[in-house]
């Protein structure tokens, strides 16, 4: 984001917008619209897999390069990466897992496993023996 205020007067601030703004309105959007439209929030998985596709770095990697081999270099092409990190670093939105609402939410059983630990009395467990028996299950010693 720095380097196109930087280089702001050799912004195509229209083509910038765009860019960051077609991976929701293509990725995002229309699950949105799909999840605020159903009755039980129930979804076709397609949407997601639109999503992950997306707003992967590495699909926008590709869209770059083609972008850049059709159209040259030009400091708009930051609004992806830009749009890419907003998300995971100040949003802390990474690929939808398919068993989750589309629209976050908190899964049931995160709910109950805060209500559990929350309850938990770490003073109480033999930690060794817990230990033990992990090992026991997964085989290493």
């Amino acid at each position: 984001m720095w380097l196109m205020i930087s280089h702001w007067s050799e912004l195509d601030v229209l083509q910038a917008i765009l860019l960051f703004a077609y991976i929701d309105l293509i990725g995002t959007v229309p699950g949105l619209w799909a999840y605020i439209r159903s009755p039980n929030g129930q979804i076709s998985k397609v949407y997601y897999h639109v999503y992950n596709f997306l707003h992967s770095f590495v699909t926008q990697g590709v869209v770059m390069i083609a972008y850049v081999g059709l159209f040259g270099w030009q400091w708009c092409l930051l609004g992806i990466p830009t749009h890419l990190f907003i998300d995971r670093f100040l949003f802390n939105n990474y690929p939808k897992p398919l068993g989750v609402a589309f629209d976050p939410v908190k899964h049931p059983v995160f709910a109950k496993f805060e209500r559990e630990y929350a309850e938990f009395d770490s003073g109480s467990v033999d930690w060794k023996a817990v230990k033990k028996n992990e090992n026991s299950l997964t085989g290493r010693r």
